[in-house]
C-alpha cells in the first residue's frame, strides 16, 4: 500500500493509546493457544500493576530468557480470552510481512524504565 494511502489518525487518538514499559516477571509456554504463544506476567509498576498477556513470540524467544527483560505493551485495551486465558495487555512487536509467525519484540534499549509511558 502506498504511504499516502495509509489512514491518518489525529494526535488525540494516538495520545489515547497508553503504551508502557514493563518487566516480565514470569513466562511459560502456552500450548493450548491456537497459534504458538507464551503466557507472560508483566509488572508495569505501582500505577498499572502486574498484568498478563498471551504473546506469539515463540520463534525468537524462549520463556526463560524473557523473564527479567523489559517490554512495551498497550495497557488500555479491553482484555481478550485466548484459549481460556485472560490476556490483559498487548505486548508490542514487529511482524515480518512475509511470515506473520515471525515476531520481534519492541522494547526499551535501557534498563530501569518500568512503568514509563511511551511518548
Amino acid at each position: 500500500m502506498p504511504e499516502d494511502a495509509l489512514p491518518e489518525i489525529d494526535f488525540d487518538q494516538f495520545s489515547a493509546v497508553e503504551i508502557r514499559s514493563g518487566v516480565v516477571r514470569s513466562a511459560v509456554p502456552f500450548p493450548e493457544a491456537r497459534k504458538p504463544a507464551i503466557k507472560l506476567e508483566v509488572d508495569f509498576g505501582p500505577e498499572i500493576g502486574v498484568r498478563q498477556s498471551s504473546a506469539q513470540l515463540t520463534r525468537h524467544y524462549r520463556p526463560e530468557e524473557l523473564v527479567g527483560s523489559e517490554v512495551l505493551a498497550v495497557v488500555n485495551l479491553p482484555s481478550r480470552r485466548v484459549a481460556g486465558f485472560r490476556s490483559e495487555v498487548l505486548v508490542l512487536g514487529v511482524i515480518n510481512p512475509e511470515d506473520p509467525g515471525e515476531v520481534v519484540l519492541v522494547r526499551p534499549d535501557r534498563a530501569g524504565t518500568r512503568g514509563w509511558r511511551l511518548a
